[in-house]
C-alpha cells in the first residue's frame, strides 16, 4: 500500500508551522507539553533522568531524543522547545528529552557515559513506551550535538555478553543531527581551523582530570569526527554563518565555538565515507531546511513503510 502524499505533505505542513513559532520570541515561549512519563530515571544519579512524549498513532512508532548542550558545564532537557515537541507529535514521532551529568557532578566522560546508557534505557522500553527501536534518531546542539553524533558514529557499545539487560541493548542510531556542533576536542585543530579563534577559550582540565598519553586517548575517543565510517546513518547539520563570514562583535566567543567550519570538516569526511548528509548554513538551498523536517522525512516516512 502506498503512503498517501496529500497526508505527507498535510504534515509537513503542520510541523513546519509548529516549527515556526520558535521565532515567535524567548518571552512569547509557550511552555512544554506535559510528558506523558516526567523525570524517568536511567541511572542513580539525580541528573540521569528522561521526560518522554507519546504521540498518538495507535502503534509501535519512531523516536526522536533530544540531548541539550551547554558546554557540558549547563543546559536543561527542558530547552527543547514546545514547538518542535508538537511539531514532532503531530508528525506521529515519539519525543524523548535526556539530562545527563554536567562537569560539576563529573568530569568526562561521564556525560557521554550516561548519553550511551540514556540511549540504551530508552531502546530496553520500545515495548512499555511503543517505540520502533529500529526507528531512533537524535539532536543536540553543541556539547549535545557531540554526545548525539558520538552515538550515532561510534561503534555499537551494546555489550552482548552483559548480565545487565539494558546493557546489551544497541546504541546505534537512524539518523542524526548535530547542530552547531564541534569536530573535535583537539583545541590545537581550533586554533588551525576556526577563523579568530587565537586561544583556548577553556582549558581541557575543565573537562577532564586525566593527563599525559590518558589525555590524548580520551580526546581522541571523544573527539566525533574520528568515529566516521562507511556504516553512519543519514547525518543532516545545520550552522548559524557562512564560512566567510566576518567575526561578529556581539558574543565574537560564542560564534568562533560554533563555527561552520567544523561542519564542513565533518561533512567532508562523511561524504568521503559515502554517508548521506546535509549541511546546512545561511546561503545554499539544501534538501532540508530544518532538523523537524529531516526527522519526519527519516523516521515518519519510514514508520509509514514499515506498517506495510
Amino acid at each position: 500500500m502506498l503512503f498517501d502524499r496529500s497526508k505527507r505533505i498535510a504534515v509537513i505542513l503542520v510541523a513546519t508551522v509548529l516549527f515556526s513559532l520558535i521565532g515567535f520570541g524567548q518571552r512569547e515561549r509557550p511552555p512544554l507539553p506535559d510528558p506523558t512519563h516526567a523525570n524517568v530515571a536511567y541511572g542513580d544519579h539525580p541528573q540521569q533522568v528522561i521526560d518522554f512524549w507519546q504521540a498518538d498513532i495507535g502503534a509501535r512508532g519512531p523516536l526522536v531524543v533530544y540531548i541539550h548542550g551547554g558546554g557540558f558545564s549547563g543546559g536543561s532537557k527542558d530547552s527543547i522547545g514546545a514547538a518542535k515537541v508538537e511539531a514532532f507529535l503531530a508528525a506521529g514521532i515519539h519525543v524523548a528529552t535526556v539530562e545527563y551529568r554536567l562537569l560539576k557532578h563529573a568530569k568526562l566522560p561521564a556525560a557521554h557515559d550516561d548519553a550511551v546508557r540514556a540511549i540504551q534505557f530508552i531502546r530496553s522500553k520500545a515495548r512499555d513506551w511503543a517505540i520502533n527501536p529500529n526507528l531512533i534518531g537524535a539532536f543536540g546542539g553543541s556539547a549535545g550535538a557531540q554526545l548525539v553524533a558520538y552515538l550515532a558514529w561510534h561503534d555499537d557499545m551494546a555489550d552482548p555478553e552483559s548480565s545487565d539487560p539494558i546493557a546489551r541493548q544497541s546504541t546505534r542510531l537512524a539518523c542524526v543531527a548535530p547542530l552547531n556542533g564541534q569536530a573535535t576536542m583537539d583545541f590545537d585543530w581550533w586554533l588551525e581551523n576556526i577563523p579568530g579563534y587565537d586561544e583556548p577559550h577553556r582549558q581541557i582540565t575543565e573537562f577532564t582530570d586525566f593527563s599525559g598519553i590518558a589525555r590524548q586517548v580520551l580526546i581522541k575517543e571523544l573527539s566525533i569526527i574520528n568515529h566516521i565510517s562507511a556504516d553512519d546513518p543519514p547525518v543532516f547539520m545545520r550552522y548559524g554563518m557562512k564560512p566567510d563570514d566576518q567575526i561578529p562583535e556581539k558574543n565574537p566567543s560564542g560564534w568562533k565555538v560554533h563555527h561552520v567550519n567544523f561542519g564542513i570538516a565533518m561533512e567532508d569526511k562523511l561524504r568521503r565515507a559515502g554517508v548521506e548528509v546535509t549541511l546546512k548554513y545561511p546561503g545554499p538551498e539544501t534538501r532540508y531546511k530544518s532538523e523537524v523536517e529531516f526527522f519526519i522525512d527519516k523516521l515518519a516516512w519510514q514508520g509509514e513503510r514499515e506498517k506495510y
